[in-house]
């Protein structure tokens, strides 16, 4: 009865003091390189629009740990890491990030934050390209680990780089099944939807639609006109002012990248915290409460004072310290609480510091308000009025131009 009631009173002691440690190592994905220059007529150009947040309806931060200033940040941040590692790969033309997808280029990418709390990430990506053929939609996720915010890791490699080296292989693996003659019609098709819209009037005969609503071509116009060289010239003003909007993105990239890797290793480490606290506030509720129902079973009405004495001390010890489990686990879950709140009070600051820039276009500063979508529309508005002055022609007059058949698809 004696070593019953003793193990009873430090079994949850040695609980107590027991406290789970989880040891994650996050799983890495090697990025598929060009080993070999590819030719340039074959290389496509690729536009990453700004992610989707993924704010749930309703949203309660509390209750989701979804913080808008810091998924509206993300937005941003997580499609310019796609940038830089697609360009790292060697297998794509110019890539940007695009404020939407009027900004003419041939692969469109899309991406919806499913879940960001800098432990887990999860990223729903969509492709197609500018004919309208759809590629495939497919959610990628991982796992940060221990060191995944460790100052001795690769500075290169992004805490959630498995993601996108994933999804970058995969479009690799994708676009090297296309044709090349599909290649390179895709590239002509994006510069004729340019010419059109700059021009619909000179350019509407020059692609059609097919049943499935493929865009496909039906001539091209002859290498000789003028017309051409002047539209090609027109969009590489717009090319340049679409790298000057992806200047605005990597500064904004890179003056949030200390914040955001501090949020995102604190929330993960808050969060990790945040579990175990409760884990083990659950351990200690029910441990008290098995000891604390237990003490109150022990037989104190013994024949041996000594024995009564011994069983009534180890009784009162046992309720105490199962009194005390049951609030120590009350405290950790006030504890897990304050937790939530740090990771609150860094999301709002985080938001302050992740403010936008205003955008120059061509070493002028353009008075371009609003979102980065209606600071392109604005400048697209202007560079059909360049065009419009430079040819001497407004788009209602029709214009005549000497036209070629397209090149066999065989």
């Amino acid at each position: 009865m004696r070593i019953q009631l003793i193990a009873l009173v430090f079994l949850p002691a040695f609980l107590w003091g027991c406290s789970v440690q989880e040891l994650v190592i996050a799983e890495e994905t090697a990025l598929i390189v060009a080993s070999t220059s590819v030719d340039e007529a074959f290389l496509l150009d690729v536009g990453i629009v700004e992610f989707e947040a993924g704010i749930p309806k309703n949203n309660n931060p509390e209750k989701t740990g979804v913080y808008e200033d810091i998924r509206g940040a993300e937005t941003k941040y997580l499609p310019y890491h796609l940038k830089t590692t697609l360009q790292g790969t060697g297998h794509w033309g110019a890539v940007r990030v695009i404020p939407s997808e009027k900004a003419f280029t041939d692969v469109i990418i899309k991406g919806s934050i499913k879940k960001s709390d800098g432990e887990y990430i999860e990223i729903e990506f969509s492709v197609s390209d500018t004919s309208g053929r759809y590629w495939f939609l497919r959610t990628y996720e991982a796992q940060t680990g221990l060191t995944s915010y460790s100052k001795r890791r690769d500075r290169r490699r992004d805490p959630y780089q498995k993601v996108f080296n994933d999804f970058a292989n995969d479009l690799q693996q994708y676009v090297a099944l296309i044709p090349p003659r599909q290649l390179q019609q895709t590239r002509q098709i994006s510069e004729l939807k340019f010419f059109r819209d700059m021009s619909p009037a000179a350019y509407n005969g020059y692609l059609g639609t097919t049943n499935d609503g493929v865009i496909n071509v039906l001539r091209l116009p002859a290498e000789n006109d003028p017309s051409v060289g002047r539209m090609r010239q027109i969009r590489e003003r717009d090319r340049l002012v679409v790298d000057t909007l992806n200047e605005h993105y990597a500064n904004f990239y890179y003056g949030i990248s200390i914040p955001y890797r501090n949020w995102r290793k604190t929330s993960r480490a808050e969060t990790v915290k945040f579990r175990q606290e409760k884990r083990s506030a659950k351990m200690q509720a029910l441990v008290g409460v098995v000891v604390l129902a237990g003490s109150t079973q022990v037989n104190t009405n013994s024949s041996s004072r000594n024995t009564r004495n011994i069983s009534r001390a180890l009784q009162y010890q046992g309720i105490s310290r199962g009194v005390n489990s049951i609030f120590s686990a009350l405290r950790r879950n006030r504890d897990a609480g304050l937790h939530m709140d740090a990771i609150a009070e860094l999301s709002e600051s985080f938001g302050n510091e992740a403010a936008p820039m205003v955008v120059n276009v061509e070493g002028q500063e353009r008075r371009l308000t609003g979102t980065a979508e209606a600071q392109f529309e604005s400048w697209r508005q202007l560079l059909r009025e360049i065009y419009e002055a430079e040819t001497g022609f407004s788009q209602s007059v029709e214009v005549g131009a000497p036209a070629r058949a397209p090149e066999p698809t065989g």
